[in-house]
């Protein structure tokens, strides 16, 4: 009998661990039917021959529930009921820096966990780590299964086909030989909205002196936000971008812009926890650093106290710091390591084989090869797996 399972990301997108494992399934002897749910403005991403349906709508809704396993990074839109025997697999999209859910300073004690529908429907629920279960179970009140596997996404990164992956996509990308190619990639503010409450960009790096300093030896990969991916536009008023920097926001998985770039900028975003498996360099943009954390969402530890990279303030500050980000975070080497040992302990490559053995054993032993170099080997760890009271 066909095992069906139904995938999401990120609403529609080819992306992220749900993508990780579904690749790692395509060559699977068993018998599996996959369904992704899709967006049209994502449509391209999908490799061809994929097998995809409506995000939202009745179709969305017979899908998911005719499935016998469902896999997503976020929270489903549609409501719906699981099959008997089917199992909802939640491998969430990063490990928490900023309060999520129900530690969000709006929400209170006794306040539903913000998309509670659909964590109720939730059977398995991932992390890269004890520190990110800690983060991950109290942001949504979870007491059910969490397996330390590691994120699936993260794979790639270590593979023996990394180099030519990044070889590859800095040539879709345009970025020349020898350039340094920084990405850019700040989370959302919650406070940031346009004259019509929607969601709003808000770049506090200076593009055109960027352009000016650094176009013809520096490219930036300028990666919003999914949530904030299509206002990028809107934001420039149809005046485009400078000279040596490209939008990347639509790029289908940022785990291949994680290997184009030599170097990241980020802020409170969980990108911070997956570029660290590359140990390129990462500079801190923290220019509302007390306003994020005091007033607007708070994290879940100190990461300024002890950072795996510079913390700079204002634009003219990270613009000096990226005329060599290597030797600009050569100084806090230690403490990137630390961070990396800390946090991200589980990306040794196997993340996809450990969370395969736990879901779809028998398709795990017969899928095609992880992204990760360790995957195959028998000294990879088996995922932990917390079960809570």
């Amino acid at each position: 009998m066909r095992v069906r399972i139904v995938y999401n990301s990120f609403d529609g997108r080819y992306s992220d661990s749900p993508r990780a494992l579904h690749q790692a399934l395509l060559d699977s002897r068993e018998p599996l039917e996959h369904t992704w749910l899709a967006s049209p403005a994502h449509a391209a991403g999908f490799p061809a021959g994929t097998r995809t349906t409506s995000t939202s709508g009745p179709d969305a809704v017979a899908a998911l529930e005719a499935a016998d396993l469902v896999v997503s990074n976020t929270h489903l839109q549609p409501a719906w009921s699981k099959a008997p025997g089917c199992l909802y697999l939640q491998t969430w999209h990063g490990t928490p820096l900023k309060r999520i859910a129900a530690d969000e300073p709006h929400v209170g004690a006794d306040d539903p966990v913000p998309g509670w529908r659909d964590v109720d429907g939730w059977d398995l629920l991932l992390s890269s780590g004890p520190a990110a279960t800690r983060a991950l179970t109290s942001g949504f009140r979870w007491t059910g299964p969490i397996a330390e596997t590691g994120w699936p996404r993260n794979d790639v990164l270590l593979s023996s086909g990394a180099p030519a992956l990044r070889s590859r996509v800095r040539d879709r990308l345009g970025v020349p030989e020898g350039r340094t190619a920084v990405l850019y990639a700040p989370t959302w503010r919650d406070d940031v909205l346009d004259a019509d409450g929607r969601r709003d960009v808000q770049l506090q790096l200076d593009l055109a002196e960027f352009s000016r300093r650094y176009s013809g030896t520096h490219v930036l990969l300028l990666r919003l936000h999914y949530m904030l991916s299509d206002r990028l536009a809107e934001h420039l008023g149809g005046a485009g971008l400078p000279d040596g920097v490209v939008d990347v926001s639509a790029h289908p998985d940022i785990a291949e812009l994680y290997l184009a770039a030599d170097a990241m900028v980020t802020d409170y975003s969980s990108t911070l926890f997956d570029f660290a498996a590359t140990r390129k360099p990462v500079v801190l943009f923290a220019y509302d650093l007390e306003h994020y954390r005091d007033d607007l969402r708070g994290f879940y530890f100190d990461l300024f106290s002890a950072p795996p990279g510079p913390v700079v303030r204002t634009s003219d500050e990270l613009l000096d710091v990226l005329a060599d980000p290597a030797a600009s975070a050569a100084p806090w080497a230690q403490r990137a390591e630390a961070f990396l040992a800390e946090h991200c302990p589980l990306d040794d490559g196997g993340a996809v084989r450990r969370v395969l053995d736990l879901v779809l054993p028998g398709a795990a032993r017969n899928a095609g090869p992880s992204s990760g170099p360790a995957a195959t080997s028998p000294t990879v760890p088996s995922a932990e797996l917390v079960v809570h009271p």
